[in-house]
C-alpha cells in the first residue's frame, strides 16, 4: 500500500537493491556495504586521520630531504683515502640519515597537527575555520614548549597564521569558467 507524501518502510534486509542487482546478489552487496561502513568509520576516527597525516608527513619530509641531499655541497678530500664504492657508501649512509631525521620531524608536526585539529573539530563538532587556526596554536605552543613562554605564545601565533593560510586557500571557491 502506497500511501502518498510518505517515506516508505522496509523492514531491515529487504531493502529494495539498486537497478542491475539481482535478489541472488543481494548478500555480497549487504556485505561489501558493510565493509564500506567499517572503512568509513575507520576514516573518520581521529587515531586514523593522526597516523595517515604522520606517515605522509614522514614520506614528505624524506623526500625534501632526499631532493636537497642532491645541492649538498661534498668535499673532495674529505674522504680522500676511500674508494669509490667506500665513498658512495658513506653517502648514500649520510644521505639515509637526513632522509630519516627530516621525515621524522616532518612526521611528528603533521600527526601532532592533524590530532589535534581532530579532536577539537570532534568536540565542537563544526567544520570551519576555527578548528586550524586553533590546532595550529596548540600544535605550534607544544612544538616550541622547551623555548620558553614567549617562543610558546610565538611558536601558537605563527603555526595559527600559517595554518590560517593554508585553509583559507584549500577553502577557496575555484574560479567560475562561465
Amino acid at each position: 500500500m502506497n500511501i502518498p507524501l510518505v517515506a516508505p518502510v522496509f523492514p531491515a534486509g529487504k531493502e529494495p537493491l539498486p537497478p542491475g542487482i539481482s535478489d541472488e546478489e543481494r548478500e555480497s552487496y549487504l556485505q561489501a556495504k558493510k565493509y564500506q561502513d567499517y572503512m568509513t568509520m575507520g576514516m573518520e576516527s581521529c587515531v586514523a586521520k593522526t597516523i595517515i597525516a604522520g606517515g605522509g608527513g614522514f614520506a614528505i619530509g624524506a623526500f625534501f630531504s632526499l631532493m636537497s641531499s642532491s645541492f649538498a655541497y661534498e668535499d673532495p678530500l674529505l674522504r680522500q683515502n676511500l674508494s669509490t664504492q667506500q665513498k658512495a657508501r658513506e653517502i648514500f649512509k649520510e644521505m639515509g640519515r637526513g632522509m630519516y631525521r627530516s621525515g621524522k620531524g616532518f612526521g611528528k608536526v603533521g600527526a601532532l597537527f592533524a590530532g589535534i585539529e581532530c579532536v577539537i573539530e570532534s568536540y565542537r563538532a563544526k567544520n570551519d575555520m576555527v578548528n586550524p587556526v586553533a590546532a595550529g596554536f596548540v600544535a605550534g605552543g607544544i612544538l616550541a614548549r622547551n623555548s620558553g613562554p614567549k617562543a610558546v605564545l610565538g611558536g601558537g601565533l605563527a603555526f595559527a597564521a600559517f595554518s590560517a593560510a593554508i585553509d583559507l586557500f584549500l577553502r577557496r571557491e575555484p574560479a567560475d569558467d562561465d
